[in-house]
């Protein structure tokens, strides 16, 4: 019986101990690590723990001990996790980009006892920190680094799970609490329970019937996230193995290396592969230019709830066998779905990646909700394009007048850690939490996000406006690589714009062969030339949406917007604030002229 998350674990390496549970490269070679190995490191590293003091006598919020732990995904990161959890302990996850000051923040807050780190340029980037966070005790590292202990050091050997404490720790008792950057304000730490996970994946599984035991999974996405976190526990309950790719910029290599049948991803990250696979195909020449964008038309029309005609599908046929084919390939093969979550995806992209064989299944949830209230299923009948699923069972939704999205179950968490005011106005009563989304029904069961509540603004004509509606349609040209729509208070609605650089030059080249192309961005987005082609990309789009919420003019900038840089959470979603604060002067330049 599964109450507890590290149920799932024991019971895998009671099942099937010899299996391969999680992997990851250690010196070049992919390590594996049996579901019997993770068990009994687990085991080993809670007593360890528990040597150290951290006993949990009393499993409450408040007096549990709190475990950080700030490294990228490998195997270790939920070793660490169980053990936390079989000590009755809180496991506090943090981004291994956020900066000194928000850690400090973070695990002094937390009143974490212990920090496990993951390599030597993490601790050196946190070192001073951790020296300013009083309650800190013990620092460990998984890497071997000089000045630190090793992770290993105090794993007891053939320690089993001390059932005078698991005994003790039911579905109710706090499992973990993550920080969320959020993109305003100081970081607040969302408590989830056991069973506030636990219930999210066992009502999750059914829309896994197509991970067969014994196929793989990459991740990538952070497991501070708990996105990536309660997904994990969902592949190791299926009996899928997890293999760690060894960084963002190795995800292509290790594609092809593990071959997996899933993976999780943003819709950045997606639109990132669909570029590579753009600039491939533009590359390209004769008959094979011809059939690769003849193939990507018939993607662009794909929708799975109207299958086409005959002459369509048997097209839909040939370009899966001719061009699709070697998508699959650069995805290692093998590829049946693609997990897509924390934000809203174009819908061209998923048109044209499940006509090609690998199905895009957008869902949505939030940390508060363990995350997963609505996925699209692998199975087309519960899937349409454009929504955001189905309901997952035992989670409620309803829609407030204003059109906000309102959730109940045993998913939702119960609050914010020392901050219980932070839950007034987001907790009804009776259990209904705001999510702050605005959403719609589709043909009655499809969930359909239209935008953030706090997102939408009033321009000073008083017409409302959606910004991130209008992003995600832009976005979908080659030559906008970000986008932030502005315009609260204003005559009319501008944008930020960071333009695709490698598209721009290309389209210079192509335009006027003859002349010198700048390699400073700063000096591209100058270029008469460049704003032109921009704006007349704006003016193709604009038509779709009413007259006040046209993009009226548009600044470019030199700059990605990124996480080290400030602009994005660890998500990648756009922090609208900070980037209203930085590029004050380019904004107000727009409506000064």
């Amino acid at each position: 019986m599964v109450n507890r998350l590290f149920d799932i674990v024991e019971q895998r390496a009671q099942q099937a101990p010899g299996e391969v549970m999680l992997a990851a490269k250690e010196q070049g070679n992919w390590r594996t690590y049996s579901c019997k190995e993770v068990w009994d490191t687990a085991c080993g590293l809670a007593a360890g723990l528990l040597h150290l003091g951290l006993a949990n006598p009393v499993l409450d919020a408040e007096k549990q001990e709190k475990i950080a732990i700030v490294s990228p995904n490998r195997p270790e990161w939920i070793m660490t996790d169980l053990a936390a959890q079989l000590t009755g302990g809180v496991l506090t996850p943090v981004y291994p980009t956020i900066s000194p000051e928000e850690i400090v923040y973070v695990l002094s807050e937390a009143e974490a006892k212990v920090v496990f780190v993951g390599n030597a340029d993490i601790y050196k980037r946190y070192k001073e920190a951790f020296g300013m966070v009083s309650s800190l005790q013990h620092i460990f590292c998984f890497d071997e680094v000089a000045g630190v202990r090793h992770w290993r050091e105090f794993i007891v050997a053939g320690a089993v799970a001390d059932a005078s404490v698991t005994s003790r720790i039911v579905p109710e008792t706090l499992a973990t609490i993550i920080y969320t950057s959020g993109t305003t304000g100081n970081p607040k730490g969302v408590m989830l329970t056991h069973k506030n996970i636990v219930s999210n994946v066992q009502d999750s599984m059914p829309a896994f019937t197509f991970a067969d035991k014994g196929s793989k999974a990459l991740s990538f996405l952070p497991l501070n996230h708990i996105f990536e976190r309660m997904v994990s526990y969902i592949y190791l309950q299926a009996g899928v193995s997890i293999y760690y790719a060894e960084s963002m910029d190795t995800i292509g290599l290790n594609l092809k290396e593990v071959k997996p049948l899933v993976f999780t991803t943003v819709p950045r990250l997606l639109e990132k592969v669909y570029e590579r696979i753009m600039n491939t195909g533009s590359e390209l020449k004769g008959i094979k230019r011809v059939l690769f964008f003849w193939a990507l038309g018939l993607g662009k029309v794909y929708d799975n709830a109207k299958p086409g005609s005959a002459w369509y599908r048997l097209q839909l046929a040939i370009a899966n066998a001719l061009v699709f084919k070697k998508w699959r390939e650069a995805l290692g093969g093998n590829v049946k779905a693609i997990v897509v979550g924390s934000a809203a995806t174009q819908e061209r992209l998923i048109r044209i990646f499940t006509a090609a064989q690998i199905v895009i299944m957008e869902g949505y949830g939030l940390t508060e909700t363990s995350p997963v209230v609505s996925v699209n299923r692998f199975e087309s009948e519960d899937r349409r394009i454009g929504t955001i699923g189905p309901l997952i069972r035992n989670v409620e939704v309803k829609l407030a007048e204003d059109g906000e999205i309102l959730t109940r179950g045993a998913n939702v968490t119960s609050g914010y850690y020392k901050h219980p005011e932070l839950a007034q106005g987001v907790f009804e009563p009776d259990g209904w939490f705001h999510t702050g989304d605005i959403g719609a029904w589709v043909e009655g069961r499809f969930l359909k996000i239209t935008d953030r509540k706090k997102e939408i603004f009033k321009t000073s004509g008083g017409k409302y406006v959606a910004p991130q509606v209008i992003e995600n349609k832009m976005k979908e040209s080659p030559y906008i690589e970000q986008m932030m729509v502005v315009g609260d208070g204003r005559k009319f609605v501008s944008a930020l714009i960071v333009p695709s650089f490698v598209q721009v030059r290309k389209y210079l080249r192509d335009a006027h062969p003859n002349m010198s192309i700048p390699e400073k961005n700063s000096d591209l987005v100058k270029m008469k030339e460049v704003q032109e082609q921009l704006q007349k990309v704006v003016d193709k789009y604009n038509p779709q949406f009413s007259h006040p919420e046209q993009v009226k003019k548009i600044a470019l900038l030199p700059d990605e917007w990124t996480i080290d840089s400030g602009e994005l959470t660890p998500s990648l979603k756009i922090k609208r604030k900070v980037i209203n604060t930085k590029y004050a002067k380019d904004i107000e330049g727009i409506y000064a002229e």
